[in-house]
């Protein structure tokens, strides 16, 4: 998003010379989104960073996606996917597992207590939403601490690595978009300040800090996802320096963290609409969440949502916190997604309605995408999908 940040050793005028210690040149990046039409950085790295000595494929983990036949509304246990004491040996980046899909955005699950490689995403921006665990993101902009509850930005071409820390695995919701992520628009100037009636704001921001400068001329690999013929594909590049070279960059492109518990409620007399809780948006998608917050105060309200048909987008909710109340019932808990398909109308379970009167609070803490092209089934939602789940609503 547009807001001006610098950090380290920069030359005052851009594209002009800027010289190490020693007299020599640093080298200047220009990263920008748009064909130079929308937000950048510039980075003034040790090394050339276009150089490569060798280049590779990467094999990634499943890719492939089945139609959501017959269209049925799904529940998916994500908690079941990581047995055991295998997340010790599990990785943020190659560890993850592809729960639904479509060609705008995939959305993958992992637990992990293992260092990543180096990564970057050349298909677009990633949104990380951290479920529990901490860790550290290292970039080439600098560090990031992340921990419960952080949404993690981190624009297209970034290259980066998960270090998670503590005895803990940390558990990642994986939000992969094909194009770039921002806040709702509705919430920025036409310059890109985050506005009063927005439910955050720049103070809310935590970019990072460094620059991150490993010294050293050996050479490293470096992931890439990028676009192939067959959809997403992987490549391994050797580079003949570490990437995290810069030594002070500036501008108005890089990743950052954001935490749900700074996210104020919109709150109203009646029932609001998904869109109140919108955080994020990517191209034909919408991140949104729902945290605690006081519900709806219309002497006769009632406070859960009233039955829907998505006319135009697939929904998707992950549970990560407290009780949801419209789902109560159906078998759905912390670490379950639910997904409701466009041409099915959903709503609260049976029951939740009637409960709902008279209730001044929701302690329930999820997070919603909504895509507006049809959503396909990942090799892990296949793996960890309740059947009894479509059949709720009718008692069955």
């Amino acid at each position: 998003m547009a807001h001006y940040r610098q950090l380290g050793d920069v030359p005052r005028k851009r594209h002009t010379q800027h010289r190490t210690p020693e007299g020599g040149l640093y080298y200047e990046e220009l990263m920008g989104e748009e064909g130079f039409f929308s937000d950048s950085s510039l980075l003034y790295h040790k090394g050339i960073p276009s150089a490569v000595t060798a280049a590779e494929v990467w094999e990634l983990p499943d890719q492939s996606t089945t139609a959501n036949l017959p269209l049925l509304p799904r529940h998916l246990k994500l908690h079941e996917l990581f047995a055991g004491q295998e997340w010790k040996s599990t990785d943020v980046v190659a560890g993850r597992r592809l729960v639904l899909g479509n060609g705008d955005v995939r959305i993958s699950y992992v637990v992990a207590g293992a260092p990543s490689e180096l990564y970057r995403n050349g298909l677009g921006d990633e949104c990380v939403y951290v479920e529990s665990g901490s860790g550290t993101v290292e970039t080439v902009f600098g560090t990031l601490e992340v921990g419960q509850g952080d949404y993690v930005i981190i624009p297209r071409a970034t290259t980066h690595r998960w270090l998670p820390s503590g005895d803990e695995p940390l558990r990642a919701y994986c939000i992969e978009a094909n194009s770039h992520i921002t806040p709702a628009r509705r919430y920025l100037s036409k310059y890109g300040q985050l506005l009063e009636h927005a439910p955050f704001c720049e103070r809310d921001l935590r970019g990072p800090v460094g620059p991150l400068v490993v010294d050293g001329d050996g050479e490293v690999d470096v992931l890439v996802k990028h676009r192939g013929s067959s959809g997403v594909v992987g490549t391994r590049y050797t580079v003949p320096h570490h990437p995290f070279d810069v030594v002070g960059w500036d501008g108005c492109l890089y990743p950052y963290a954001f935490n749900i518990a700074d996210f104020e409620p919109i709150t109203g007399r009646i029932h609001q609409p998904p869109p109140a809780h919108q955080v994020f948006e990517g191209n034909n998608f919408v991140i949104c969440n729902f945290v605690p917050r006081k519900v709806d105060y219309h002497p006769l309200s009632i406070p859960v949502p009233y039955y829907h048909a998505n006319v135009d987008s697939d929904e998707v909710m992950f549970y990560c916190g407290g009780n949801y109340e419209a789902r109560k019932g159906s078998g759905i808990g912390q670490g379950s997604i639910s997904l409701h398909p466009g041409g099915h109308t959903h709503g609260p379970q049976p029951g939740a309605y009637e409960r709902s009167i008279g209730v001044e609070f929701f302690d329930e803490l999820a997070v919603m995408v909504d895509t507006f092209r049809p959503l396909e089934l990942g090799e892990a939602a296949t793996a960890s999908e309740d059947p009894n789940y479509a059949w709720t609503w009718s008692r069955r």
